[in-house]
């Protein structure tokens, strides 16, 4: 039971995620927010940890929770934040919903021809997204999404592989956090600073919104998850994402659905769906 709770949180907070960047951008750079909701909720998640006696997370697993925040939170993720300059909330997550395709790739396993069948309607539904005869998307914002893709799927797997002690989940997290807040701070003021402007309350309390849900709770239920299920199955949380964030996106930032935006969710749902629905002789291989 607890597994699917984690998987309903990342798929329904996550999806929101994109529309409270948006809105979060109207004050902040994309690391003044990454700046403020990693700090804010790497000290909430301390906090937490504390609060619930965790024991402190291994000396042995810092290097790789450092490495493992760094790319996914301040790397993964500001990249992510820094698209959504360009793109619609909707489009980031539509192209995000690739993660699952990376998962199965650098999962390790060997991969068979549904798996590049998969790989290659997801390209071609990113394609459709970027829509190169009429230069609807800026291409930079959309490169940005794929190699933020393949950080998060490649931290991911890292973690999952090289960090040990389990305990202390949220000690884990403050590490992960705090290291990107770390970063953020670094690099905002080379980078135009950490807001653009007046801090609107709107935007003040989508960054609160992102370092509470998005952050502690979202990611720490994600951490969890990778750790118990395998990453094919853990990676179709993707699949609601675009959902969420289009339907978001549409109802409150009017952002438009054109027949592009549908077509290549589609083609990216579709070509996910292809490397996660594993044929049933190989289900049932792996229950006997």
């Amino acid at each position: 039971m607890l597994p699917w709770l984690a998987y309903a949180t990342i798929a329904l907070v996550w999806g929101s995620t994109y529309f409270a960047i948006a809105l979060g951008l109207e004050s902040f750079t994309p690391y003044g927010m990454v700046a403020f909701r990693f700090l804010g909720g790497g000290f909430l998640a301390l906090l937490l940890s504390r609060l619930r006696r965790e024991p402190l997370p291994a000396k042995a697993d810092l290097p790789h929770l450092m490495l493992t925040g760094a790319l996914m939170l301040s790397g993964s993720n500001a990249l992510v934040t820094w698209s959504e300059r360009h793109v619609t909330s909707g489009l980031a997550a539509t192209v995000c919903a690739m993660v699952p395709v990376f998962l199965a790739l650098f999962s390790g396993q060997r991969q068979g021809g549904r798996i590049w069948v998969g790989l290659g309607f997801g390209l071609v539904g990113v394609a459709v997204l970027a829509d190169p005869f009429h230069g609807q998307v800026h291409w930079l914002g959309l490169g940005a999404l794929l190699l933020a893709n393949i950080l998060w799927a490649f931290a991911t797997l890292h973690g999952k592989h090289h960090v040990k002690q389990h305990a202390s989940a949220l000690g884990n997290t403050t590490v992960q956090m705090l290291t990107a807040a770390a970063i953020g701070c670094l690099i905002a003021p080379l980078s135009g600073g950490f807001t653009v402007g007046p801090v609107s309350t709107k935007a003040l309390l989508a960054v609160g919104y992102l370092a509470v849900f998005g952050s502690v709770i979202a990611f720490s239920a994600y951490v969890y998850l990778a750790r118990v299920w395998p990453p094919a199955k853990m990676g179709t949380y993707a699949y609601l994402n675009p959902l969420v964030a289009v339907l978001l996106g549409g109802l409150f930032l009017r952002e438009p659905f054109t027949w592009n935006t549908g077509m290549g969710l589609l083609l990216i749902l579709g070509g996910v769906a292809l490397v996660q629905l594993r044929p049933r002789a190989s289900l049932a291989s792996e229950a006997a």
